[in-house]
């Protein structure tokens, strides 16, 4: 478990920036890259730590100064920083503190399904953005009549793997379908896969071999924005079967590049979900978020509910969640799988 040191924290940025400074810095581009990423991420760490502090210090000079709601905001600012604090704490993982590619895929259900899938990247993206996040859909393959089979994006911010690994898992909707004439109740799947996103090419050896590259016509709405070539890149890695498309950069070798760049981050995540298997299976639990059942169930009728299976977390804010509020499930999750050692 990861312990914050504020002090140890400053002399890291006060380092890095002198290597930073070093007219040579940037002869080693790989490490060039990784050290300046470390710095930028550090920097970001230690501002939010002083902007808490600045905070802290307003609320205390202000109470009994200031009515209660002009002291209200700063205050769930606070509250909000110290719960991610806690969050910080938790990642101890490789690749916790990196960023994360997303892949969202409609699961049985059929049409409702398709449309949950689409439903579950609006919530994801808002909830990004209500954290501060930066996102990139990389691909989106529509569904038959609604919604979208899958989409892929990544998401870039502090320990936004960390964080995400919560959301790994099968997603369930019950809800009155808006498909069916007689308006019948159905129950529809997505499945959500997470990733650490890599830079280096060098974390994940691919052997050209064992990978079939396929071209297409990219798809979607848009009219005349569409790319008319067949520009959008499909890879299969054959031993393990995952499939990889990305159809969003200017040309086929760029779709090319990220693609290959998303499924080293998938082959990496495939050795991460291996090793925690057998972590479990050596304590004799259960493992956190993989296999065939759902991990989370979002019920809009006969009442609403969202209740993760694997922590016993809830609330009755059906559409509060939809729309982005998930933060409440992810600490529960975090502090779920510490306190069972995963």
């Amino acid at each position: 478990m990861v312990t914050f040191d504020p002090a140890a924290l400053k002399a890291r940025v006060d380092e890095l920036e002198q290597e930073l400074s070093q007219p040579d810095f940037w002869n080693e581009q790989q490490r060039a890259a990784k050290l300046s990423t470390e710095h930028q991420r550090a920097q970001r760490k230690l501002d939010r730590y002083e902007h808490l502090l600045a905070n802290v210090e307003f609320l205390r000079e202000g109470i009994g100064t200031f009515p209660d709601e002009e002291l209200a905001p700063t205050l769930k600012e606070v509250q909000q920083e110290l719960g991610r604090l806690q969050e910080d704490a938790l990642f101890g993982g490789e690749y916790d503190a990196g960023d994360a590619v997303v892949t969202i895929q409609a699961d049985a259900g059929g049409t409702d399904a398709q449309d949950w899938a689409e439903i579950l990247l609006r919530m994801y993206l808002r909830w990004a953005a209500d954290r501060g996040f930066k996102t990139e859909v990389l691909e989106t393959s529509p569904g038959e009549e609604y919604g979208i089979k899958s989409a892929t994006f990544t998401v870039h911010g502090e320990n936004t793997y960390g964080i995400l690994k919560a959301e790994r898992g099968k997603h369930r909707l019950v809800r009155l379908s808006p498909f069916d004439q007689a308006h019948r109740r159905h129950t529809s799947f997505a499945q959500v896969i997470v990733a650490p996103l890599l830079e280096e090419a060098g974390a994940i050896e691919l052997d050209d071999d064992e990978i079939r590259v396929d071209t297409f016509r990219s798809s979607g709405a848009g009219g005349q924005h569409v790319n008319k070539t067949d520009s959008a890149v499909r890879l299969t890695h054959l031993p393990s079967g995952i499939v990889v498309s990305v159809q969003n950069e200017r040309s086929q070798t760029a779709n090319k590049d990220t693609a290959m760049k998303i499924l080293r981050s998938r082959l990496a995540e495939k050795a991460e979900e291996e090793r925690e298997a057998e972590l479990s299976r050596e304590r004799g639990g259960v493992s956190m978020g993989f296999g065939g059942n759902a991990i989370r169930s979002y019920v809009l009728h006969p009442y609403q509910q969202v209740k993760d299976a694997r922590t016993g977390y809830e609330v009755g804010n059906a559409q509060g969640v939809l729309d982005g509020d998930l933060d409440g499930f992810i600490r529960a999750y975090l502090l779920h799988s510490a306190g069972n050692g995963g």
